[in-house]
């Protein structure tokens, strides 16, 4: 006995199984206020009571949130009205809205214990709305008295039921969820219902009962077809998707909000321009007051702070927003919306600035190692006719100095090029030359090597960017008396051939290069033992920006050419 007494005192009802009380209770005592009236003072303070119960239960604010000063002059107001103001249509606006709410909260609820218990409380006030309210507002004395024996035996064994329904106790407590739209529209349904009724009865003398029968059966087949329109399949799109296209939007229009964003991204150069600008775009928002961003590079805040906010995070990017109402489901939604929008043209911009750092990057190192190269066939002519000079007899001085005299100005030039390329490499100059006088030099530069040379007998008048040619050409040639070093017995030779198209060819007759690094030849750096195995990839981009074509042509045993031609 001591065991259950004890168990009795300490036992605590679940949040659910309070709401039900608190539910049946409060359709207890507006049963009481509708079966007594509502004309003597203990009368009213029953509806007072019946309006204290229900701010006790309704599902709209928080039982642990501290009550704004605004929503207590609401509550306040909204008791003051029902006792001062009570009538039968008040009464009918406030079983409305309570049948709303209930109706509201039967869709959003998956408890079954708790889903009945609406059930019978939606039950329960659409009866009395239909049996005694309404009858009052019509003064129709013959169908209140039918409807008495309903009143006062059989409806109020609804809420009892409530009262004893027994709830299960739920591991997970959670806030209360209202449907806004569903109580909203159950709301407007019962107020349909009362002015219909009232004005088809005042307007004819058809009976009560038949008046209900046509207006039931008439909303009823208005939401058959508004169910229809809301989904149809004949191609039309329906209410359910402009409704959802309207709800994305949240009081300003998306494709115009984003279409504003996608403009900024344009014309906004840097990432943390970009984020200014479009924070002042987001203040703009009628539900934003303020807010914090930050990212790995900067950081910033705009407007003012507010009792509501929400943080929302997308990569790097970090977003704060205030607001001065609380932010709904759809809201919240349409902000992560925006976030990610946001941080997706931020992390776009922050690729773009690090591609235009490497494209600057990768263009000075590709004119550093073009002029490295260039730098390097230069010095390897210079040793070139060092070498001749050592190698002349006293006979052969004079064909040395003629030599001298017609290279060197040319090996000054070239270099005076190259170092203002390095100067300015976006501003380089071609020196253009005549086709034969350039192979004449070419010749002349490497008379003393292993290279022999071969033309057809007459050279087109055209000219060439003997800058360029001078460059590939000599790196072709170097690298193939580099090859000799190795292989003694191989034969260098330089073929030159102008008919509609001029090209140079240089070929030698020793072994071929792998096949993996012919394949890649021209298109990425390659792995040299002898160098730096960029000098032909550099080569080849050259001639292309010029406008020739450098390729290789064979590859076998005893047949390695390389040929450099004008395009078409």
């Amino acid at each position: 006995m001591a065991n259950l007494s004890s168990q009795l005192f300490h036992y605590r009802p679940s949040q659910s199984t309070l709401q039900q009380w608190m539910l049946g209770l409060m359709l207890l005592l507006f049963h009481g206020v509708l079966l007594w009236g509502f004309d003597d003072p203990l009368q009213k303070a029953l509806l007072l009571s019946h309006y204290g119960v229900f701010l006790i239960w309704q599902p709209i604010w928080q039982t642990k949130e501290k009550l704004s000063p605004q929503a207590i002059i609401l509550f306040v107001a909204g008791g003051l009205l029902l006792t001062l103001f009570v009538n039968w249509w008040l009464i009918a606006f406030w079983l409305s809205a309570m049948f709303g709410l209930l109706g509201g909260r039967i869709f959003s609820t998956t408890a079954r214990a708790s889903r009945m218990s609406y059930l019978l409380a939606a039950t329960y006030l659409l009866s009395v709305l239909l049996l005694w309210v309404i009858p009052r507002l019509l003064d129709a004395s013959a169908d209140l008295v039918v409807a008495e024996f309903f009143m006062q035996y059989l409806l109020p064994i609804l809420p009892l039921s409530i009262l004893f329904l027994r709830v299960k106790q739920e591991t997970h407590q959670h806030a209360p969820i209202l449907d806004f739209f569903y109580t909203l529209l159950l709301f407007l349904l019962s107020v349909t219902l009362i002015l219909g009724i009232f004005t088809i009865e005042r307007s004819s003398e058809v009976e009560y009962a038949e008046v209900v029968v046509r207006v039931v059966f008439g909303l009823a087949a208005t939401l058959l077809i508004a169910s229809w329109l809301w989904n149809p399949r004949a191609g039309f799109s329906g209410i359910g998707q402009l409704l959802s296209r309207y709800l994305l939007s949240v009081g300003l229009p998306f494709e115009r909000w984003i279409k504003n964003i996608a403009e900024l991204a344009e014309r906004e150069t840097s990432p943390r321009e970009f984020m200014q600008a479009a924070m002042t775009e987001v203040e703009t928002l009628p539900w934003v007051a303020g807010g914090k961003w930050e990212t790995e590079e900067d950081q910033g805040e705009f407007g003012i702070q507010a009792a509501y906010k929400a943080d929302l995070d997308f990569h790097d990017f970090h977003l704060t927003l205030y607001s001065r109402w609380p932010l709904t489901p759809a809201l919240t939604i349409h902000i992560k919306l925006l976030t990610q929008i946001l941080g997706e043209f931020h992390e776009a911009k922050r690729r773009e600035e690090a591609l235009l750092q490497n494209t600057y990057m990768q263009a000075i190192y590709e004119t550093g190692a073009r002029l490295t190269h260039d730098m390097k066939n230069i010095v390897q002519s210079m040793s070139a006719l060092c070498s001749a000079a050592e190698q002349t007899s006293d006979e052969d001085n004079e064909r040395l100095v003629a030599l001298i005299r017609r290279q060197l100005p040319l090996l000054n030039q070239r270099l005076a090029l190259t170092l203002d390329k390095l100067g300015a490499p976006r501003n380089e100059k071609t020196r253009m030359l005549p086709l034969a006088e350039w192979w004449e030099n070419l010749q002349q530069r490497y008379a003393e090597t292993r290279v022999s040379f071969s033309s057809n007998p007459d050279i087109a008048d055209i000219e060439i960017d003997s800058e360029v040619w001078d460059s590939v050409v000599d790196n072709l040639l170097q690298n193939a008396i580099a090859k000799a070093q190795h292989e003694p017995e191989i034969i260098i030779h330089a073929h030159l051939k102008n008919d509609h198209l001029a090209w140079v060819e240089i070929s030698d007759n020793g072994s071929p290069m792998p096949q993996e690094i012919a394949d890649n030849l021209f298109r990425k750096r390659i792995r040299s033992e002898g160098g730096l195995g960029i000098g032909l990839y550099q080569a080849g981009r050259q001639a292309q920006q010029a406008g020739y074509q450098l390729g290789l042509v064979h590859n076998t045993q005893g047949n390695v050419s390389f040929r450099l031609e004008c395009k078409e």
